[in-house]
């Protein structure tokens, strides 16, 4: 993988979406910082049921931490690991009003000190609410960086760290969405549409032409893989 084909894989991904985002709903850096820690192991989709009507009445530290442990949990008990979740947004918002005049920071160690945030979370919050370029390396961006082998690496961190220094700067914001996005609908774990793929003729994946591939662990949030393809 050089350079140029680095270069051309953007160029098409971002001719197919001249402007990525996430498919988590937000209004706000803390809208989308809740949504991000109760995306652990859940899928967008269900966090998106749960925060209509949760920030629908709690769309600030103040107001969520209003809610109580059993007011916060009724609104998220149907996401996975939702006592977990709910204990760690009551201390985030408490230490976001105790520390940040109840805005969310645009540090990553300050980011990082909250609870239920690791660097993924962190990452996903400076690039998504803050436009910095940073990437959160999940289990499709992994999948797709080692297939392709676009920047191959045998933990996320590593994979990030080639991102971060691969990827052509005119693409480094957007290409946390790109990259996601084309592991979530494209490049999928156990049967990638190879033959639909707009950059299936720049990938590297050896068995690409195959229908069926071999998958990564399943997402752990902040907890890194441990295997590669």
């Amino acid at each position: 993988m050089n350079r140029a084909k680095r270069t051309e894989i953007f160029t098409r991904l971002r001719a197919a979406n001249p402007h990525p985002t996430t498919e988590l709903r937000y209004a706000s850096p803390f809208e989308l910082l809740i949504a991000v820690i109760l995306s652990a192991q859940a899928t967008d989709k269900s966090v998106n049921k749960a925060t209509e009507t949760l920030f629908a009445i709690a769309n600030t530290p103040r107001a969520m931490f209003a809610l109580g442990e059993a007011g916060l949990s009724e609104h998220i008990r149907t996401i996975g690991l939702f006592n977990t979740k709910t204990r760690n947004i009551l201390k985030t918002c408490a230490l976001l009003l105790e520390h940040h005049q109840g805005q969310v920071p645009r540090e990553r160690a300050a980011l990082e000190a909250l609870p239920g945030v690791g660097r993924k979370t962190a990452n996903v919050i400076l690039n998504t609410a803050f436009g910095e370029p940073t990437i959160a390396v999940d289990t499709h961006i992994f999948r797709v960086a080692n297939r392709t082998r676009l920047a191959p690496g045998k933990t996320p961190l590593a994979v990030e760290k080639q991102l971060l220094r691969l990827v052509p700067q005119e693409f480094l914001k957007d290409a946390h969405h790109w990259l996601i996005l084309h592991g979530r609908y494209s490049c999928t774990a156990r049967r990638p549409r190879c033959t639909d793929c707009c950059i299936a003729d720049l990938c590297e994946f050896p068995d690409r032409a195959s229908p069926t591939a071999p998958s990564l662990v399943k997402d752990s949030g902040d907890q890194p893989p441990h295997q590669t393809l």
